[in-house]
């Protein structure tokens, strides 16, 4: 590529002559107050709909049981498989480290997502105008997966705003060799999507560390130093564990590639596509597609991209919008391609490294010339704009009222154990055990499946110690060592609880 990093959107150095292959131009940075409150106008506007639409009494997840539980004084941790890392637990160990309450706990990672959107949008200072940057933001604060997840004890939109972080940052850092706070940006978000998803920072980068080998004249042992440190550092935790608990690197690889129904080569365009209506997880991934905006809406986003990199293009300014694109395009490969099944979180990390571009995008529609051409983009943006928000509220109310709703019931059943007699310390095992026994108090555990971390003889040993329950879904059969329990009914569940200890299990 011969041309560099332009200094803002839609410029271009006058040319002097026959171009030639020269060093990248450093980039003018804007001033530090500079289009600083725009973005932070969406970033609190972002944490405030959290807040207000997510609601922070909508109780802890299967996943976020798991991940806080880890670091919580309420209940024994939770059994941790081989694809997880530690990155959420620390991240929410402030808070739940000293309390249960998960209201307080949305409410400090809703102010945390809001300051890390800002501290992204911000990377990208000098790359694009303030206006571009503050209308990415809301483009991606607006997506229904962004505001769900950003309140939630879970690793994929840390993973998101690490990569966009560290992108903006690589481009500046590429751009001008002084730019040390660019360098650290680098590491620090190569770092920070490490230590969330380890497998996910590796794609996300990937197309960064190819252009850093691969180009001659790109090649900075700075720069590169500084992304393949900050991965480095940020599995460090991960890779040790590997070794210490799961028996080695390629054991626990082989483990996470098991648990996750076998990676390899997969289309699950279809199961994303059916996952975007809400459905949190599609594994079996059946049933109809989504309501149209929404099918519009997916068969749309490539689109679009395709038409922000020819604008790029013909603006002479495509390194700014190319990285970032390759790099979502990375970062969605492998769950769309390589998995079984689908999440929409999945897909966090490549909805926000193409918020920039498009954002772009919108910005020369909206600034287009033309006697037809710019009254009819006038008229019909705002309207596309509306009927995308209006699809992504939506589903939004839909998921957090189904999701709400299956946690309240899962604090009925610990509500209903307590009853029972099963408090802390206790054991719950079976349907839904790895919440509710968090509800509860209680460790969980299980014989069979991806959460298999004991025996039946191991639990019958426990119930001779400890009070013990088994959850039963309708219409399953209670496993044998619980075949002999008083069973119960509770929140619609069959409960088989062992004889008190006091009276030998």
């Amino acid at each position: 590529m011969r041309e560099g990093l332009q200094a803002t959107a839609g410029t271009s150095a006058p040319s002097t002559g026959p171009r030639r292959p020269e060093a990248l131009p450093a980039v003018r940075l804007a001033a530090r107050s500079r289009g600083a409150w725009a973005l932070a106008v969406v970033a609190g506007a972002f944490t405030l709909a959290q807040l207000l639409l997510v609601r922070p009494g909508m109780g802890l997840g299967w996943d976020e049981s798991v991940y806080v539980s880890q670091v919580s004084s309420h209940a024994p941790p939770a059994f941790f498989s081989a694809p997880r890392a530690r990155g959420v637990p620390l991240l929410v160990a402030p808070v739940a480290a000293w309390t249960s309450s998960t209201v307080l706990l949305r409410i400090y990672l809703a102010a945390l997502s809001g300051l890390a959107l800002f501290l992204a949008l911000r990377a990208w200072r000098g790359l694009f105008p303030p206006r571009v940057l503050a209308t990415a933001g809301a483009l991606l604060a607006s997506l229904w997966v962004t505001l769900f997840y950003g309140p939630q004890a879970m690793p994929n939109y840390w993973v998101a705003v690490g990569a966009l972080a560290g992108t903006g940052c690589f481009l500046r850092a590429l751009a001008n060799r002084s730019d040390r706070a660019a360098l650290w940006g680098v590491g620090l978000s190569a770092a920070l999507m490490a230590w969330m998803r380890p497998m996910d920072a590796v794609w996300t980068t990937l197309p960064l560390l190819v252009l850093l080998v691969a180009v001659r004249r790109w090649r900075r042992p700075a720069l590169l130093g500084a992304l393949a440190g900050g991965l480095v550092a940020g599995a460090a935790q991960w890779v040790i564990e590997a070794y210490v608990s799961y028996g080695g690197l390629a054991h626990r690889l082989s483990e996470a590639s098991r648990i996750q129904g076998g990676l390899g080569w997969n289309i699950a365009v279809g199961d994303q596509l059916r996952a975007l209506g809400g459905r949190k997880l599609c594994r079996p991934c059946t049933g109809a597609a989504p309501p149209v905006l929404e099918t519009l809406w997916w068969y749309a986003l490539p689109l679009a991209a395709v038409l922000a990199a020819v604008v790029a293009i013909r603006a002479r300014r495509r390194l700014a919008t190319l990285v970032p694109l390759a790099c979502a395009v990375s970062a969605a490969f492998p769950y769309l391609f390589m998995i079984g099944y689908a999440a929409p979180r999945f897909l966090l990390p490549a909805y926000a490294l193409l918020a920039v571009p498009l954002a772009d995008l919108l910005v020369h529609l909206l600034r287009a010339r033309g006697r037809i051409r710019r009254p009819l983009t006038m008229a019909l943006l705002p309207l596309l704009l509306a009927g995308h928000l209006a699809a992504q509220l939506v589903v939004l109310e839909d998921t957090v009222g189904r999701t709400t709703a299956a946690h309240r019931e899962w604090a009925s059943v610990a509500a209903g154990l307590h009853r029972l007699g099963v408090r802390p310390p206790c054991l719950v095992t079976g349907a839904n055990d790895v919440p509710i026994a968090v509800y509860a108090g209680c460790a969980s555990a299980a014989t069979v499946g991806h959460n298999a971390n004991t025996t039946s003889a191991g639990i019958r040993r426990t119930a001779i110690r400890v009070p013990t329950a088994t959850l039963v879904a309708p219409g399953a059969v209670p496993p044998g060592y619980a075949g002999t329990w008083t069973e119960h009914r509770v929140a619609g569940l069959r409960v088989y609880v062992a004889p008190a200890p006091s009276a030998g299990g």
